[in-house]
This record gives structure tokens, sequence and C-alpha cells, in this order.
């Protein structure tokens, strides 16, 4: 069996993760990784061919995206226009489509797959969703995060100027609603007040209850475990009160990695262009034989 060859861009928490999934899957084994820094290679990638540059590594099938949501479009541009298929785990949800689109385009040019926001929200939860509304195709759906840390918003939070360090938590309120507890470490010279406005200002912020708070120590917070509830209460044909419910408690990199690699393997199977993850077949997400898996499975 030939392996699928898969790059790692971007070896932060997610990315550690993700090396970690392709070495305990059978069908794909590690590329190389790609860093801004490739010159600082520490011990566990020593074993790996590290590099600046996703042109560098040699016979490169997919490139697994672990890299701030807001530069996702640009490196799958790049790589898709270099042969070389691309999954992400893009989630900001209002920006979804319009990504889908221009990867697209850029996909159908070049023989190239991209499966964007193949995280667990958007992602495995989007298929979850997707499920509840062809069982209840009249209700209403409310999905509550947490309480655990979003990557996303840590990473959108440590962009923003005047912050050293940051941990951003997710708090359910109820009802698809939820309150952001910002925790921030602030560099020298920047005023406090200045850089939580700008915080709540921010797309990841704007639409919800936000509190910043400054602290001497942000890694003393850290904790990646989060969640997930979604609850549907809808009607089937004409029968009300069917109530749906899906709940899970995750190591939030963990899950996001294994979920990027299984759409890695998934974009194998897809004519060119660009996909959510509910678009593709649910059994080409996972390895083996397809007759074996339906048998087990259905």
């Amino acid at each position: 069996m030939k392996k699928i060859r898969a790059a790692v861009v971007g070896y932060g928490n997610i990315g550690k993760y993700v090396l970690e999934a392709i070495n305990s899957s059978p069908d794909l084994e590690v590329a190389g990784i790609v860093r801004r820094d490739a010159s600082n290679v520490p011990d566990e990638l020593k074993a790996y061919v590290v590099t600046d540059d996703v042109k560098k590594l040699k016979d490169v099938d997919v490139a697994i995206l672990c890299t701030p949501t807001r530069s996702v479009e640009a490196y799958a541009k790049e790589c898709l226009s270099n042969g070389i298929n691309t999954v992400d785990s893009y989630d900001i949800h209002g920006g979804i489509v319009n990504l889908r689109s221009e990867l697209d385009k850029v996909a159908k040019a070049n023989g190239t797959v991209a499966i964007i926001s193949a995280g667990w929200d958007p992602g495995t939860d989007s298929m979850v969703r997707s499920m509840f509304e062809f069982m209840a195709p009249k209700g209403v759906t409310y999905t509550n995060f947490g309480p655990g840390m979003s990557m996303g918003h840590t990473v959108a939070v440590k962009a923003i100027k005047g912050v050293k360090a940051a941990l951003s938590m997710t708090i359910p309120l109820g009802t698809s609603i939820h309150r952001r507890m910002v925790y921030i470490e602030v560099e020298a010279g920047y005023d406090f007040k200045e850089v939580a406005a700008a915080i709540k200002a921010d797309d990841y912020f704007a639409h919800d209850e936000t509190h910043v708070m400054q602290v001497e120590n942000v890694d003393d917070l850290k904790d990646m475990g989060h969640g997930v509830y979604m609850v549907r209460k809808g009607v089937s044909g004409e029968t009300q009160n069917q109530l749906l419910e899906f709940n899970m408690k995750i190591n939030n990199p963990a899950l996001t990695a294994q979920v990027l690699v299984a759409a890695a393997r998934a974009s194998k199977k897809q004519q060119a262009g660009a996909y959510t993850m509910i678009e593709v077949p649910i059994i080409d997400y996972i390895y083996g034989d397809k007759e074996a898996l339906i048998k087990k499975l259905v």
C-alpha cells in the first residue's frame, strides 16, 4: 500500500498532535514539517525533514495546515497551485462560504482538493447538526461550547498588539449563547485598557459577552480541555417534541488534529475542488476496506 504523504504546515499546539495522529495512521506518513524558522528543530523533530517552504519537500500529497485561521487562505492557495491537496481547521463561521468559493477556483484549476474547516466546530459538529436537520426538519438546534480553551480565539488574541501571552476560555450560557473569558499578559509599554478594547472589537469577540483580565502568568491557567453539548427540539413529519442530543468532552487540539488527518485521507478520494466536511461521504474519512467498513458500521 502506497501511503499518503502529508506535510505538517505549522508546528504549534495542533501541529504537534497532527504529527502524532499521522504516525498512528497506517495509511499516512510524514513528508516533512514546515516552520517559519526551519533552523529551530526541537529534539522530537530531528527524525523529520524540517523546512520553511512546502515546495522544498518531496512528493507531498496533502498539506495539513496547522496555521492561524486568518492565514489559511494564503497557505492553501499556494499549496493547491503547486499540485498539493490541503486540509485546514478554518473556524470563522461567517467566512467559510467565501473561503470555499476562493479555494474551489484554485483547486479546480490545478486538479487538487481542499477540505476546509475540518475541525470539530466547524467540522464534525457541522455533520451532527446536519443529521439533526434531516431527522427533525422543523425545529431549533442549540450548540453550546465549553467550558474550555478556544484555540482559534486564543490565537486571535495573541495576534493583537500589546499581548505577550493569552488564553481565551469559552463559557456556555445556554441556547447557543457564550461568554468569552480572556486572560492576557501585557507587553511592556502597552496600556491594558487599550489592549482590552482592541480584543473586544475583534470579530472573534465582538458578537459575544467578553471579559478581559490581566494576569501575571497565563500558563498557570491553561487547560486544553473543551467540549460541546448540542440539542435539537423539533418535528419529524408531523410528530412534535423530538429531542436529539449530542455531548462530548475532549482535548481540543488532539481532536482537531485527528479530524484533520481523517480529512487528509478523504481528500485523496474526491474530485478536484473545495469542500466542507458535510459534503464529503463519511466513509471516506475512515481507514479500511469500504465493504468491511459497511459491514462493521451499518
